[in-house]
């Protein structure tokens, strides 16, 4: 129905359109349009939106019907667990509520940005967050799903059915939003081929705060922190996990813990509550996070993480995330992140399977270690890694080394992984990546590659699997595993020869950078280094 009036030659939704025809587009392919088409209907006359563009008016409706919807399936989702289910089911039932969550959250932050944007608020960013929050709200069903690898699928059936109708309406929100004939608000005027004119002659950038200079600049003995976490009783906690938990929620302040050198033996969840967090440690290798949580222990994917963030704007410096989980035991992640900006600085992930799961949302990587066997980042964030070392370890017999799995799953979500002035150290035959949904999306920029990276450079997940849909690329990577000649020729795969294309995938375009990373105090480069 979508296809065959909204959208004009150009692929773009014309706001003159009637309110019908836009709100067509906002039930396509739901199971009872009738009923959706009436509550959209509903929201647009009890709101007064009449008074807005058409576009503006339904999206805003549309929104609110997809809370709705999201919190309807989590009631429904909750039911399930009367039932008599194994334990693995349990904890795939409480995923899903979690992410149903996310949505929710995702959705709300989307909602309250459009009616701030025709309130007269204007933000140069809320492109970026738009398209961020729908696209991570988007992803978080097919987790929820995939909790359930390993059990008999009956009850996968019956929540897929639950989580359909949600996924439909947010997937139809996205579609409208990013081919909106124009926008209310003009894009973002950054700089996103460097920092140097946003910046004072200190390096850092004339709007940070003080403290937030602090926490770069400072050791731990010289910044200002708010909780010390010690094992041999010399802070105010000896587990992390304590100190996280009483941190405050929802701060609108940086939160600083200092975990002191020593191995923490301990699983950590920050929820969504928990925003603002630091965590700064005494240096890879010294302050050291482990567990060894794995598929094959009986959790989902989602759950195996050592430690995992999903509270906004969460950083770390100077911490190792490890996962002990040998790879015989499939999936371990070691660090999960569904933080909406949220940054890394001289952290190191080690596992084997599945180490990094950058989830959702919008992170950035520097100076970091990253290591692993299958699929060892991956994930449907929007993520950006920045002078990071990628290093390959031992996998079973007749596996094959793969470095990244991204999940992007619509072709309008802002998600995909960016390797940019970083080090593929592998020390047995590795591929770049695999397509793990079918509109997977990594580029390498200017990157080392060793020469045990394979000719071919990328490999198939089945078949021709995603082969024309995906969008992996390489621009001016070098070393002797960077040579172009004997690539894949999928449809998909790009050779990058031009700087404007690179630079879509920077810092400054790709996670909306200059918007958020200046004041988390950490080093980066806004666009392309050369």
């Amino acid at each position: 129905m979508l296809s065959s009036f909204l959208f004009l030659s150009h692929g773009t939704i014309d706001q003159n359109q009637t309110l019908e025809t836009l709100m067509a587009g906002a039930c396509d392919k739901i199971n009872n349009q009738e009923s959706c088409l009436s509550r959209i209907q509903s929201h647009v006359e009890s709101q007064d939106y009449h008074r807005l563009p058409a576009a503006v008016s339904v999206l805003t409706a549309a929104l609110q019907n997809s809370i709705n919807e999201a919190q309807s399936a989590i009631d429904m989702i909750t039911t399930f667990n009367t039932l008599s289910i194994s334990y693995r089911e349990q904890l795939a039932i409480e995923d899903c509520k979690e992410l149903l969550d996310f949505s929710v959250s995702e959705l709300a932050w989307s909602l309250s940005e459009m009616k701030s944007i025709h309130a007269g608020l204007k933000n140069p960013h809320s492109d970026g967050n738009l398209k961020a929050w729908l696209s991570a709200a988007l992803s978080n069903q097919d987790t929820c799903l995939e909790g359930f690898e390993g059990t008999d699928r009956r009850l996968e059936r019956f929540v897929r059915g639950s989580l359909s109708q949600v996924t439909q309406l947010i997937g139809n929100v996205l579609t409208l939003y990013t081919q909106m004939h124009r926008l209310p608000f003009k894009p973002p005027r950054n700089n996103i081929n460097g920092t140097e004119d946003e910046t004072q002659s200190s390096g850092f950038p004339e709007w940070m705060t003080d403290g937030d200079k602090e926490l770069l600049a400072s050791s731990p003995d010289g910044m200002h922190v708010d909780s010390v976490v010690a094992m041999d009783g010399s802070g105010q906690y000896r587990s992390i996990g304590q100190a996280v938990l009483e941190a405050p929620s929802y701060s609108n302040r940086r939160f600083v813990i200092y975990v002191k050198k020593g191995v923490y033996r301990e699983n950590i969840d920050m929820k969504k509550k928990k925003s603002n967090i630091m965590l700064v440690g005494d240096g890879i290798g010294k302050t050291i996070i482990t567990g060894n949580r794995n598929f094959m222990q009986g959790w989902t994917t989602f759950r195996t993480a050592t430690v995992a963030v999903s509270g906004k704007g969460f950083i770390a410096r100077d911490i190792t995330f490890r996962n002990t989980a040998g790879p015989e035991s499939h999936q371990g992640v070691a660090l999960r992140v569904d933080s909406d900006q949220s940054a890394f600085y001289r952290c190191s992930m080690e596992g084997y399977q599945d180490t990094l799961y950058a989830h959702s949302l919008r992170q950035f990587y520097r100076e970091c270690s990253i290591s692993g066997t299958i699929d060892f980042i991956f994930g449907n964030g929007a993520a950006v890694l920045q002078g990071c070392k990628i290093f390959t370890r031992e996998p079973l017999p007749l596996q094959k080394v793969t470095i990244t799995a991204q999940g992007r799953k619509d072709p309008h979500q802002s998600t995909g992984f960016s390797i940019q002035d970083s080090y593929v150290y592998a020390t047995r035959p590795t591929y770049l990546g695999r397509p793990w949904k079918q509109y997977s999306r990594t580029v390498y920029i200017n990157t080392y590659m060793s020469s045990m990276v394979q000719p071919r450079g990328w490999l198939e997940w089945y078949g021709d699997f995603a082969l024309g849909t995906l969008w992996y690329g390489e621009y001016r990577n070098y070393g002797p595993g960077a040579s172009i000649s004997g690539r894949v020729q999928w449809p998909g795969f790009h050779i990058i020869r031009d700087a404007a294309t690179a630079t879509f995938f920077t810092v400054g375009r790709f996670l909306d950078g200059m918007a958020w990373l200046p004041a988390t105090g950490v080093k980066f480069t806004a666009g392309l280094s050369n």
